[in-house]
């Protein structure tokens, strides 16, 4: 059996540099925060995030019970369902996130941010990605619903209460139901 060395010290530099960049997002967005500490203590999006990247990689030792467990603990404390197995990258900000809910097969880009009662779903129980792609940069108002394997591009925004079931093209914004895209000026 072969004894590998685990560089404990950059493991944690590692894992404090991201948690400090969830923070600086949020400091970065929303103008009435105060400190470090509120964002830290009072922020249920930030708190669900930090739950989710627990049970993702449980789920992904295979450890589904215990990821899901986390995963349901989240939703009660924060009111944010983010299904453990969705891959989301960096600075995801869920801003007055109550009612969020993030499918199997999601995918997220880096430095997204979503407003409350958004659902990025699906539309089947077939197996594979049955869930939306959302790029990097992109904005979801509150109450939209992104359905379906469709892909949101980069830099898109979702204007509340829209019902996305198509994709949305690099930087345009998508409203209404049924949607109207506009293109970027």
């Amino acid at each position: 059996m072969k004894l590998v060395k685990v560089n404990t010290r950059k493991i944690i530099r590692k894992k404090w540099s991201a948690f400090s960049e969830e923070i600086k997002m949020v400091r970065d967005y929303d103008p009435s925060v105060t400190s470090n500490l509120q964002v830290i203590l009072t922020y249920s999006g930030l708190h669900a995030v930090w739950f989710y990247r627990v049970s993702h990689v449980l789920w992904k030792k295979r450890l589904h019970l215990a990821a899901q467990l986390i995963s349901q603990l989240a939703r009660v404390l924060t009111g944010v369902e983010i299904h453990p197995a969705a891959t989301i990258g960096k600075r995801l900000l869920i801003d007055h996130g109550t009612g969020v809910i993030i499918g199997e097969t999601t995918v997220i880009g880096d430095d997204v941010v979503i407003y409350q009662g958004v659902t990025l779903g699906g539309v089947n129980n077939r197996p594979g990605r049955r869930h939306p792609k959302i790029g990097n940069h992109v904005f979801i108002g509150a109450g939209a619903a992104v359905l379906g394997a469709i892909t949101v591009e980069e830099g898109a925004k979702i204007g509340a209460l829209t019902l996305v079931l198509k994709d949305v093209p690099a930087k345009h914004t998508a409203v209404g139901n049924p949607t109207r895209l506009i293109a970027p000026k």
